[in-house]
């Protein structure tokens, strides 16, 4: 269970009823709706809470929730979505990613290069006193794609 209150709930909410007035499917009426229940009570399930992390990642990545609830919404947002599974994912890549990189610290950059490695996803390559690192950076996060020596 997810507790979900304030700004939070305000934000989830608001998304919830907005994206429910536009949908027909009464399969994803259903879950929308199951969705506003849940914020209206404080407390979130696991499909209230991937429902949630869906219409989140929407209106983070589209901008909408800044333009709408402006800074202290979009931060209220963040905040909720580091707490959904698919943000607690997002985040362990980053730290993993973060942790390979310790191991380059101090040592002297030999070359860096970005590559486009498809839609919205690139590769970035270190090279350090011998060593190659690449970490794949797309919508599914950040995680190590290759080391070499």
């Amino acid at each position: 269970m997810i507790a979900l209150r304030g700004e939070a709930a305000e934000v989830a909410l608001g998304e919830a009823q907005a994206v429910l007035a536009f949908v027909h499917d009464e399969e994803r009426r259903g879950r929308l709706a199951d969705l506003v229940a849940a914020v209206q009570e404080g407390e979130l399930g696991e499909d209230e809470a991937q429902a949630l992390e869906e219409l989140i990642e929407l209106g983070l990545t589209t901008g909408r929730i800044r333009s709408v609830y402006g800074p202290e919404g979009e931060q209220a947002a963040l905040k909720t979505y580091r707490r959904l599974p698919g943000g607690r994912e997002l985040a362990d890549g980053a730290r993993e990613v973060s942790s390979a990189l310790e191991a380059l610290e101090g040592k002297t950059v030999e070359r860096v290069s970005v590559q486009s490695s498809g839609p919205g996803a690139f590769l970035v390559s270190i090279a350090v006193d011998g060593l190659e690192l690449s970490v794949k950076l797309d919508r599914a996060g950040a995680r190590i794609h290759s080391v070499g020596v």
